[in-house]
């Protein structure tokens, strides 16, 4: 059964129903990735955290408001991993060029402010998590423990 789907004019119509089915599932907050490196963090006894926390620039996918420690659980497609580097869409190319480059930008400017206000930021690749967890685990708490 074909399925309208909403239209906010930002993306262009995606060229099959399957893409747009797709494309129409991703979500901000409580992806796979960070839903992982959730689970790998309470397996380690490390709790305290908020979840996209509004009160530090860019909601940090996990923050330690009291010790100022913002982690970033980067997706590879959106931000552009430049670790396993993601294919880009073969089609709206324009289009898929200015969103990852206003991501990146968003990004950088995010973790400029937050380290001006005396933060430390991590930001963790979805590739890391499913490649490395113990490592990527190992990484956030270094982060803990340096404070």
């Amino acid at each position: 059964m074909k399925k309208d789907y909403y239209r906010d004019g930002r993306a262009p119509v995606p060229l099959k129903e399957s893409i747009s089915r797709a494309m129409s599932s991703n979500k901000a907050r409580n992806t796979k990735p960070e839903i992982a490196l959730r689970v790998l963090l309470w397996g380690e006894c490390i709790k305290g955290y908020r979840l996209n926390w509004k009160n530090a620039p860019g909601k940090p996918d996990i923050a330690f408001p009291g010790r100022k420690i913002a982690i970033f659980v980067n997706g590879c497609f959106w931000h552009r991993c430049p670790y396993c580097k993601p294919s880009l869409p073969k089609t709206h190319k324009r289009f898929w060029n200015q969103k990852f480059t206003r991501n990146a930008i968003r990004d950088k400017e995010n973790n400029i402010v937050l380290r001006k206000n005396g933060w430390k930021v991590l930001t963790i690749w979805e590739c890391q998590i499913e490649k490395y967890p113990n490592k990527t685990v190992g990484r956030v708490k270094k982060l803990l423990l340096a404070k």
